[in-house]
């Protein structure tokens, strides 16, 4: 069993994030598999519909952070974020034209919830919370991050998840347009799946136009924002405060930012 699990039902194709013993984050290598399925997915004529979720008690923690620690300290000239795999990733999914629904079964942190931005649809157990915590790693949003979550959850709630990096309940995350429903924990796959059944029932190439004109309408901003959040990020990263952060987390303690 690898560590992203693609199955089919009828015509919707569903990706399982498996890394449980690490709260399903993301290394280089998940970001490359999810990316690669993600474009077979958007190429396959019997695939209508995709579904994304996790193994275990997280949708995903976010970055790997102990591969983020090795990449901090080594030169990063040639990309941002969190390593080469992330674009790969994160460009699939934005400009991805077949309807996608996130199955939220747990934590969502890091690209655990700004993945849900580019998503079109997330269905989040009751249990679940999502988690920006960007300015406490000391850097910067990813994901476009910077753009949609003002975008979609309004100015004020965004800045304040975003300068804080306070935890967003599954209610609070429907309040503010980051998910479409919340449900029992036990009946997240089905309802998920019943709903990604109706969408798999319409014809394909109208699903591929459709979504085509709306990723239209957002990618060249969704673009624009990842060049101005790489730039900023390959800055921080690495520095005082972002080692910090990393070797905190690592050492299972609360960061001291005071001298920084």
């Amino acid at each position: 069993m690898g560590i992203l699990e693609v199955t089919n039902d009828g015509r919707v194709r569903v990706l399982t994030l498996n890394r449980p013993e690490a709260l399903n984050s993301f290394n280089d290598e998940l970001y490359h598999t999810t990316g690669a399925a993600l474009e077979d997915a958007a190429k396959s004529d019997d695939v209508a519909c995709v579904v994304i979720t996790g193994t275990g008690r997280a949708f995903s923690a976010g970055q790997d952070l102990g591969e983020m620690g090795r990449l901090s300290g080594a030169a990063r000239t040639d990309f941002g974020d969190a390593g080469p795999g992330f674009p790969h990733f994160l460009d699939t999914l934005a400009a991805l034209e077949k309807p996608v629904i996130a199955a939220v079964n747990g934590i969502g942190v890091g690209i655990g919830m700004t993945m849900l931005l580019h998503v079109d649809i997330a269905i989040m157990a009751a249990t679940a919370r999502l988690r920006a915590p960007f300015v406490p790693l000391g850097v910067v949003p990813e994901a476009a991050g910077s753009l949609l979550m003002p975008a979609v959850m309004g100015n004020q709630r965004a800045a304040l998840k975003l300068y804080t990096g306070d935890w967003i309940s599954a209610d609070e995350a429907v309040e503010c347009g980051l998910a479409l429903q919340t449900v029992a924990p036990e009946k997240l796959m089905s309802v998920t799946m019943e709903l990604a059944g109706r969408i798999a029932k319409m014809p394909v190439a109208s699903l591929r136009a459709t979504k085509r004109t709306v990723v239209a309408g957002r990618i060249d901003a969704i673009r624009a924002a990842r060049v101005r959040e790489d730039r900023a990020f390959t800055g921080m990263i690495g520095q005082p405060a972002n080692m910090e952060a990393i070797t905190a987390f690592l050492e299972k303690r609360e960061p001291d930012f005071s001298r920084l």
